[in-house]
Parts: structure tokens; sequence; C-alpha cells
């Protein structure tokens, strides 16, 4: 069964461009080197300028795994820290 994650990240005033240049460069990683991933895109709020929300989706909990444990994953959602007001909100999905 698919997995969905929809993760609320919300950054600090004037970070916008940081951020997204980084989460670019993660997303790019994503796509190289998970094939269990189907999809991972980055979304920006119409109505706050920092709020974002990443839409993600995965065949199981091992390719989910796979990428929590990968080092791009730690090394770029470390560099994103300094952008972040706070902690994301992760909500896990079951597909059906």
């Amino acid at each position: 069964m698919a997995i969905g994650i929809v993760a609320t990240l919300e950054i600090k005033p004037g970070s916008n461009a940081d951020f997204e240049a980084i989460f670019k460069e993660l997303a790019a990683e994503v796509r190289a080197n998970e094939p269990g991933n189907r999809f991972y895109e980055l979304h920006k709020a119409r109505n706050s300028e920092t709020t974002y929300v990443v839409l993600e989706q995965y065949d199981d909990q091992a390719a989910v795994d796979a990428h929590n444990q990968s080092e791009y994953f730690k090394r770029l959602g470390g560099a994103m820290g300094p952008h972040m007001a706070g902690r994301p909100s992760i909500q896990m999905l079951d597909a059906v």
C-alpha cells in the first residue's frame, strides 16, 4: 500500500529564496536516487509568504525509511534548519 506524506513547513521571513534552492537540490536527489518515491513536490501557500507544503508519496514503508535515512536528506534537511521558523508538521497517510 502506498504511503502519502503531507509536511507543512513554516520558514523565517525573507528566507524564501535560500529555502527553495535547498529544497530544489533535495528534490533532485530524491528523484535521482529513490525508485520507491512516486512524487516529492514543494508547494507555497497562496495566503502566506512563509508557509510551504511538501506532498510526497512512496511505494511502502521501506521507501519512506530509505528516504529518511539517506545522506542527502540528513545533510540538506540540516541546511534548511536555519531557515525554519519551527518544527515541520508531518501527516502520514495510507493510500486507498
